[in-house]
């Protein structure tokens, strides 16, 4: 989800090197720090995969566009409180500005209105699912439009295993009855922003010396900006605001969105993009749970087997041979760009 949105900006920093008497004298310590990224990687799959929860419960109060400004907009407010603390500015150039405008569209603002009109008509476990279709149309994209990504029979037969599980969760053989199909292509629509945003970053911002945090915030508040307009115009400003969805909008933003990109940044600095990743495969595992145990959404056999063939599809597709350069290349820890220059000048 986010950290896929995220991924070509993210550049794993390698661990600094630490004089011998500062090593860990101990094998707990280093227990320690491995329970510390759990931790926070189950956190973040938590907060991910709640995310869906929180989107049905919010358009009980507001519209889908209201949903999606809140949602953008406190997660703006705790990227910008982050640079705020660390004193870091904000990316400067209009070139700059200009891709993240596009980005933000691609990225945010389209994705979570979709989501958020989807879910009016769908459960939000099925949201949830349509959203792990993401690294589907992610590996069938870049095969077209990234010439590095070359198509592999693991790739494609991973791209066929995905396309059974949905078509298993949608329950083809019954003719798709009882799902909501304008829901249901609104959520897939939204997940197919996702990878059609990141070919897009990966083109024209992957070189940018800014932090990620420093890009997220400005994509998130061009995103609010965008937002409003639209907002202001198709709908009216809101008569009330009802406790529990104004919670779960604060909830989805500020911590869906900011403080979960912040969480995932470190996790792809400590342990690498390719374990940080993984959370994807949790997210409609806790978004469906969380639908049937506090929504009371009904929950047929054909649902959890097709979301487990989708994800088994998803994982085929983005897996390399163990020995492969690529393979290499992706867990190989590298400095941002701007510190690769300092070094290397």
């Amino acid at each position: 989800m986010p950290y896929e949105v995220m991924r070509s900006r993210v550049h794993p920093m390698s661990a600094p090197t630490l004089p011998r008497t500062a090593l860990p004298p101990t094998a707990s310590a280093s227990r320690t720090t491995r329970l510390d990224w759990r931790l926070r990687f189950a956190f973040l799959s938590v907060i991910w995969g709640f995310s869906f929860l929180l989107i049905k419960v919010g358009t009980q109060g507001y519209a889908p566009f209201q949903v999606a400004l809140g949602r953008v907009l406190f997660g703006a407010l705790a990227l910008l409180t982050v640079l705020l603390v660390r004193r870091e500015p904000l990316p400067r150039g209009r070139r700059i500005w200009g891709h993240l405008a596009v980005a933000a569209l691609l990225l945010n603002t389209a994705p979570f209105s979709l989501f958020s009109y989807a879910e009016l008509s769908i459960p939000s476990s099925l949201a949830g699912i349509c959203n792990a279709t993401s690294p589907l149309w992610g590996m069938a994209l870049s095969l077209v439009a990234l010439s590095e990504d070359r198509p592999t029979r693991r790739r494609f037969a991973g791209l066929g295993l995905g396309f059974l599980g949905v078509l298993t969760v949608l329950g083809a053989w019954q003719g798709f009855s009882g799902i909501d199909p304008k829901g249901t292509a609104l959520a897939l629509l939204a997940s197919l922003c996702y990878p059609v945003g990141w070919i897009y970053v990966r083109r024209t911002l992957a070189a940018t010396p800014s932090s990620p945090v420093a890009l997220t915030g400005a994509q998130l508040l061009l995103s609010t900006g965008q937002l409003l307009l639209v907002s202001a115009v198709f709908t009216t400003a809101p008569a009330s605001f009802p406790l529990w969805p104004t919670l779960s909008v604060v909830a989805l933003g500020a911590l869906g969105t900011g403080l979960a990109l912040q969480m995932q940044y470190g996790l792809v600095a400590e342990v690498g993009p390719t374990t940080a990743q993984m959370v994807t495969y949790f997210i409609p595992v806790i978004a469906t749970t969380a639908g049937v145990l506090l929504l009371g959404e009904h929950l047929h056999w054909n649902t959890p087997l097709g979301a487990a063939i989708v994800l088994a599809g998803a994982a085929l597709s983005q897996t390399r041979p163990s020995g492969s350069p690529e393979r290499r290349r992706a867990d190989r820890p590298k400095l941002p760009g701007r510190f690769r220059r300092r070094v290397q000048g």
